[in-house]
């Protein structure tokens, strides 16, 4: 039986690049997209299923996320419901943006050629989630292809060797907390910008071609910021009375 092929993903061409010069002999191939390319391999030492062995591996890579979230078309226009109806009701997709359409390609054609998907993007929570979009686009590409996880804190040899001995399976409850983080802030973010910016831009001179934003992480920020220059003002006022 021949032996899998892989193709390793990273998070970003940079990585990428340091995997190839790490694993050595690696030969680099134009692709899809202008930033990310192929590098291949011709054998590669790994450990899977228990067995150590040499692989053919094609490295690249994406650029963080591939994946953008947003609400549905009959929901992006500010006439077409209340800013509440954007909480529960508006129904929300990922999808790939254009702007990615090369990497897409790089994925899509890796998958169809590989038998054994190895992610390699940062480990952590952001990174997890990456790696899940990853999977579903190489899946659709390629249904039969097995997915494993290689974890690693730097590339250097040392690092990279250990992880490509002790691959695992990614963890779809840190994908799946970071879906969740990114439909809440999508949707407070969307709710309360349309409520604000309708409720106040005709009661006040100036807003009226104005966006009055609200960030869900921003401005809870904001409010730390303020509370302490209040604290600090107070204070200063305190020594001068005193």
């Amino acid at each position: 039986m021949p032996p899998p092929k892989v193709l390793s993903v990273a998070e970003k061409p940079s990585i990428a690049k340091s995997l190839a010069q790490v694993f050595g002999g690696a030969r680099r191939r134009q692709s899809h997209d202008t930033y990310s390319c192929f590098w291949d391999l011709p054998r590669v030492p790994i450990r899977l299923d228990g067995q150590r062995v040499e692989v053919p591996m094609t490295i690249t890579s994406v650029r963080g996320h591939i994946q953008a979230l947003d609400f549905e078309p009959e929901y992006k226009t500010w006439s077409s419901c209340s800013p509440g109806a954007l909480f529960l009701e508006a129904q929300v997709r990922k999808f790939v943006p254009q702007d990615m359409a090369g990497l897409l390609a790089n994925l899509e054609e890796g998958a169809r050629q590989a038998t054994v998907l190895m992610l390699w993007l940062d480990c952590d929570r952001e990174g997890e989630n990456i790696a899940f979009e990853v999977i579903e686009i190489c899946r659709k590409a390629n249904r039969h292809l097995r997915v494993v996880r290689a974890r690693f804190s730097a590339v250097t040899p040392t690092d990279v060797f250990q992880a490509v001995n002790n691959l695992v399976e990614p963890d779809a409850r840190q994908s799946a907390a970071v879906d969740a983080r990114q439909e809440i802030d999508l949707r407070l973010g969307a709710a309360f910008t349309r409520f604000q910016t309708l409720s106040l831009q005709n009661r006040f001179e100036g807003l009226v071609d104005h966006l009055v934003s609200y960030g869900p992480c921003q401005f809870p920020c904001l409010g730390f910021v303020a509370e302490r220059q209040a604290k600090v003002r107070h204070a200063a006022l305190a020594s001068l009375d005193s």
